[in-house]
């Protein structure tokens, strides 16, 4: 009688960066790192001059990664927890180093056992491959990679599961002749990118041409130039600071019910290339600016740069520090439009963007606490300094800063600025019930819970809100 002697179950061996995890955790840590020591920047470079493993130790060490709300992979854990019912044995092997490895696997409870980086080695590409064979030999395992490093590992196993490959690893693994699968699961696009740079934040940029408007100088062909200009420089400035800020917040978006979505926290877009995409963006606003804008502009850029970034890495942490740092930022852009086009800037408009755009900040911090509250939440918001308790003060300092916008523009009617630009400044009454309507409906929806998180992105797809802009302009033309 033949005996049949069914073939050993070999083990899957599972990559962890870029495969079960959409994301780079050497990147994680580091950009945990500059976010909560700025002043320390430059360390992480310091230490790699040691080793990259002696870099991902103290990166570890320095940081507090929270593994429960990383961007996994939804189908290579479909598949480990497959291949487990199975009686399969499942290992954890990464260039991570082995302190994370470990939580994200005892998170996680699908290892059967971790092999990760230390202070000495880090296991990646040849060095993966040795240990590999060295435990199960030559063909005695799968492996589930994404990247160039694993095409030397996969050669070594006897299945190739490839995972949302890099650029040219498909090829290279198919090239050893053992590929049992292709996994595509996070394809990223153009409109992962649109979201990210939040190109619809650049109607914000609009108040650029508030100067021009406020001097009737909008048919000024010139001008007009120099203000299309500064708003696509602008923009693309803004668009820096969108990615810097969201591969900084990657940890608070994570945790919040919205931004988790957002494409470097999900996952959908590498931290590698928001590095690389940041900076490009913010030479090009600034080699444009000097080349074909005054000075003065690229000042303007400066101090927003500055702003934004502080407010990323701290002023939105303090409490009312964070909204006045919100209408500051505002504001910026009017002058920045005013500096681009040689226009004189106006007490009554400084004063009417700060109240108006300090209401509306108050307005997004509502529309978040509302949101904490409804979910039974007390504590104070995660990254903010406030509590959803404080909603009732926040919602009297708001409507009263709305209001007092309205009262800038009354006096601005009354003045020798308004007599010397418009045949009838009587006119201008009509925009300040307007003006009050708008503020009031608006607080009246947000206390409703009704409101977008950002109330300018609201205002441009609100029919009410454009047709009283509409109004609005109509008032200063009549009056004009």
């Amino acid at each position: 009688m033949t005996v049949h002697i069914a073939p050993p179950v070999l083990p899957l061996i599972v990559d962890l960066d870029g495969t079960l995890l959409r994301s780079d955790l050497l990147l994680e840590t580091g950009m945990a790192f500059v976010r909560h020591k700025p002043l320390s920047l430059f360390k992480p470079f310091a230490w790699l001059i040691k080793g990259k493993a002696a870099c991902k130790e103290r990166l570890a060490h320095a940081t507090d990664i929270d593994v429960s709300v990383l961007p996994y992979d939804p189908e290579v854990i479909a598949l480990i927890e497959t291949e487990r019912r199975n009686g399969r044995r499942v290992v954890l092997a990464t260039a991570s180093y082995h302190s994370l490895a470990e939580r994200i696997a005892e998170h996680l409870q699908l290892f059967d056992q971790v092999l990760a980086s230390d202070s000495e080695r880090n296991l990646s590409a040849h060095r993966k491959r040795d240990l590999l064979v060295e435990h199960y030999g030559e063909q005695g395992f799968d492996y589930v990679g994404n990247s160039h490093d694993d095409v030397p590992v996969w050669a070594a196993a006897r299945k190739a599961y490839v995972v949302n490959p890099e650029s040219g690893v498909e090829r290279g693994a198919r090239a050893q002749g053992n590929v049992e699968q292709v996994i595509h699961s996070n394809p990223s696009g153009l409109k992962d990118w649109m979201k990210a740079l939040r190109l619809h934040q650049w109607m914000k940029n609009a108040l650029i041409f508030v100067p021009l408007l406020a001097a009737h100088q909008l048919t000024n062909l010139l001008l007009l130039w120099q203000g299309i200009l500064a708003f696509l420089f602008f923009g693309l400035c803004a668009s820096s600071v969108y990615l810097l800020n969201d591969l900084l917040d990657l940890s608070d978006d994570r945790h919040h019910h919205t931004k988790r979505n957002r494409p470097f926290a999900a996952g959908r877009l590498s931290i590698k290339s928001g590095l690389i995409v940041f900076p490009v963006l913010l030479v090009a606003a600034f080699s444009g600016a000097s080349l074909l804008l005054p000075w003065q502009f690229s000042g303007v850029l400066v101090a927003y740069y500055i702003l934004t970034f502080a407010y990323s890495l701290s002023l939105k942490r303090y409490m009312a520090v964070d909204v006045i740092a919100l209408a500051m930022l505002y504001t910026i852009r009017i002058i920045a439009g005013a500096v681009a086009c040689g226009l004189e800037l106006t007490f009554w408009i400084l004063a009417f963007s700060m109240f108006i755009f300090l209401s509306l900040a108050l307005v997004k911090r509502y529309a978040e606490l509302w949101d904490a509250r409804k979910k039974g939440h007390t504590e104070k918001t995660r990254g903010r300094g406030y509590y959803p308790g404080d909603l009732e003060m926040i919602s009297s300092l708001g409507a009263s800063s709305g209001y007092l916008a309205v009262m800038v523009l009354a006096l601005y009617i009354q003045g020798q600025a308004a007599t010397g630009l418009y045949a009838h400044p009587q006119m201008i009454w009509l925009a300040c019930p307007l003006l009050l309507f708008w503020i009031t409906r608006v607080w009246m929806l947000t206390h409703r819970g009704q409101m977008h998180d950002d109330p300018v992105v609201f205002a441009i797809r609100d029919r009410v809100s454009l047709i009283v802009g509409a109004l609005f302009a109509v008032v200063f033309w009549v009056a004009a």
